[in-house]
C-alpha cells in the first residue's frame, strides 16, 4: 500500500473509532475512489454497475454523492438531484453505525428511525458491501 493509501487508511480509522465528523463520509467515498483506481481486484466490484447515491444527515450537516458508471466512481461533496437512492441518516453516528455494523441490517436501522431510504434498497446493500470490503482491505475493520 502506498503512502497516500496509508494516510487515507489512518484518517478513515480515526473517523471510525473516534469522534464522527462531517468529514467521515467524504473520506470514505474518496478512499473508495482511490481504492478503485489502485486495486483491480476492488474495481471488479463495480464492473457493469451503474448507480447514483445521495447520502445526507437529517440536519444536512453531512451531504455527499457517489456516482458509479462505466467501471468508475465519481465523488461529489454536495448533493445530486437525479439520484437512484437517497439515504438520510439521523446523524453522522447513525451513518457510521450502519455502514460498519456487523450485520448491516437496513431494516433494523429503518425501524429504529436512524435511517430513511428513498429508492431501491439493493443499492444500499451494494454500497454497504463496497464499504466493508474497503475497510477489510485497509485493515480498519
Amino acid at each position: 500500500m502506498g503512502f497516500g493509501l496509508d494516510l487515507a487508511s489512518k484518517r478513515i480509522k480515526d473517523q471510525i473509532y473516534g469522534e464522527v465528523t462531517d468529514e467521515f463520509l467524504e473520506l470514505l467515498l474518496k478512499g473508495m475512489d482511490l481504492a478503485f483506481f489502485f486495486s483491480g481486484g476492488y474495481r471488479k466490484n463495480i464492473e457493469g454497475f451503474k448507480g447514483r447515491y445521495l447520502f445526507r444527515t437529517a440536519d444536512n450537516m453531512v451531504t455527499a454523492s457517489a456516482i458509479f458508471q462505466d467501471g468508475d466512481m465519481q465523488v461529489r461533496e454536495n448533493g445530486i438531484k437525479d439520484w437512484d437512492v437517497m439515504v438520510t441518516f439521523k446523524n453522522a453516528a447513525a451513518l457510521r453505525s450502519f455502514l460498519f455494523s456487523k450485520d448491516q441490517d437496513i431494516l433494523n436501522s429503518i425501524l429504529a428511525n436512524e435511517v430513511e431510504v428513498d429508492g431501491n434498497l439493493n443499492y444500499i446493500y451494494k454500497f454497504g458491501f463496497l464499504a466493508k470490503d474497503l475497510g477489510r482491505r485497509l485493515g480498519v475493520i
